[in-house]
């Protein structure tokens, strides 16, 4: 499988993994238990899709939105269960199964997003592993008290357990991206629902974070009653809270409202 078979796009933030000892152990951490489906995105020219496929699981579909891309899978990659040409960002989830793992060399341009459907559709996706750049994975996998702990940190450890697996060069792609890469992996936890309201917890982390250098009691106090009591985490500042701190500080803005 030649690497300059499709041409990169800028736009939609290609580059095209070539070392095929760092797709397979990508690959290998896909555990995929008792799953409906696999769904890998943005395949490019399936150097991760053909060890998915000699993995086979019932079913294995990608989601691929160059026309490029999608010619080459069809004429070069054998045993593809489906390949559907969309983007990944706009298409339903639900029929896919009851319980999905997903995986793929993420977009950079895109990851976040990626992230934030996956968390939407956290009831049925159960196990993720992706390539992201190496910042974005190391702001996921870290803990509350660090510099880079934001939002994804906190959502995503709300319901998956999340482990950084290793940093990939920037020579294993074509063509090479201007920052490392990194491998992580996102496991479901048993958590079916969180001890509050769970849209009112997405919106509390956001504000929280979009003034990560003030307390939390300043990007909170346009979601509350003038009259509201006092708590002691409104002395804090969201790097340090836990997932388990921000449930109740959600409760606390929803008692206050």
């Amino acid at each position: 499988m030649g690497v300059g078979k499709v041409r990169a796009k800028k736009y939609l933030g290609q580059h095209f993994l070539k070392d095929k000892k760092v797709a397979a152990a990508i690959v290998d951490s896909l555990k995929a238990e008792n799953c409906d489906a696999v769904i890998e995105v943005g395949p490019g020219m399936g150097v991760l899709t053909q060890f998915l496929v000699i993995r086979n699981f019932p079913v294995l579909k990608v989601v691929e939105i160059d026309t490029e891309s999608v010619e080459y899978l069809r004429d070069n990659i054998r045993g593809i269960g489906e390949i559907i040409k969309d983007d990944f960002l706009q298409i339903d989830l639900k029929p896919m199964g009851k319980r999905i793992a997903i995986i793929g060399n993420f977009p950079y341009n895109i990851s976040s997003q990626i992230l934030f459907k996956i968390l939407e559709n956290r009831d049925r996706v159960a196990e993720v592993t992706c390539m992201v750049q190496k910042e974005v994975a190391e702001r996921i996998c870290s803990a509350p008290g660090s510099r880079v702990y934001g939002i994804l940190s906190v959502l995503l450890r709300a319901w998956y357990d999340i482990e950084y697996l290793f940093t990939v060069d920037e020579n294993v792609f074509s063509p090479p991206p201007t920052v490392k890469s990194a491998v992580i992996h996102l496991d479901r936890n048993n958590r079916e629902r969180l001890d509050c309201e769970e849209d009112l917890f997405f919106r509390v982390v956001k504000r929280c974070f979009n003034q990560r250098r003030k307390m939390i009691r300043n990007p909170v106090r346009m979601m509350v009653r003038p009259d509201a009591d006092t708590m002691p985490l409104l002395s804090q500042r969201a790097e340090q809270l836990t997932v388990e701190q921000f449930v109740e500080l959600t409760n606390w803005v929803a008692r206050n409202r």
